[in-house]
């Protein structure tokens, strides 16, 4: 999503609580795509820490036009109570979930609000999940050690009607919408792969490639009459 908004020639501020992820990936996108990457260390499990990038990467820029939340703990995050049968699923965890998955998106809003409002097109991209809008088919985990945790849906689920309010309670000046993707395929079991691709109208996982469309039409004058919106990128899954 990054190098599509660099390749549309967006100037980028890179949020990842690695500092030497988040630093390559800045030099990266900066050498291929000739623009400005800022790179920025931060955990969005604390508020505090987010508050103060925000501020500094609205003073590095001056501006504050675009703001994408894509950070979550995800089915194959390695935490206690997490991939887990329902009922040994910790609420210690599912909390941490939280914080990460919703409560981040929530302090980025607020936070950057004044700036987006000051920049007259802004637009907030919640990064969403089939499963905050569908139930899971468990059958497709079957034979791995993936999983489903309930904290995740509840999460994706929250930040759909999250990205809702924003999108009526900041309008006009903001636009508000949320992608909401299928399974993305990244090295999972070839078992689960192949039971996914399965039960995909399309036949196959979605890839990396498939969220650059989506992500320009959202942050663009391209849907510039469109918020509120949850754009469903999937291969079919939700259209059974």
């Amino acid at each position: 999503m990054a190098e599509a908004l660099a390749e549309a020639g967006a100037n980028l501020a890179l949020m990842d609580i690695s500092g030497e992820a988040v630093e390559n990936a800045a030099r990266s996108i900066a050498s291929d795509y000739g623009v400005s990457v800022n790179p920025v260390k931060v955990d969005l499990a604390s508020e505090s820490a987010i508050r103060s990038s925000c501020v500094s990467v609205i003073e590095h820029f001056g501006r504050l036009d675009i703001l994408v939340h894509s950070a979550a703990f995800v089915g194959t995050t390695k935490l206690e109570g997490w991939i887990a049968p329902f009922e040994e699923q910790s609420l210690s965890t599912w909390r941490a979930a939280l914080a990460v998955n919703l409560d981040a998106a929530f302090i980025l809003a607020q936070t950057c609000a004044p700036a987006l409002r000051a920049s007259g097109k802004g637009s907030i991209i919640n990064i969403g999940s089939i499963y905050g809008m569908v139930g899971p088919d468990l059958d497709i985990y079957g034979g791995t050690s993936m999983g489903n945790p309930a904290a995740y849906a509840a999460g994706k689920g929250g930040l759909l009607q999250l990205t809702r309010w924003l999108s009526t309670v900041m309008a006009p000046e903001v636009r508000a919408n949320m992608i909401s993707f299928g399974g993305i395929e990244r090295g999972q079991p070839e078992k689960f792969r192949a039971n996914y691709t399965k039960r995909t109208p399309l036949g196959r996982m979605g890839t990396e490639e498939d969220a650059k469309g989506a992500i320009t039409f959202l942050a663009s004058d391209l849907s510039s009459y469109v918020t509120g919106h949850n754009l469903v990128v999937d291969g079919g899954w939700t259209a059974w």
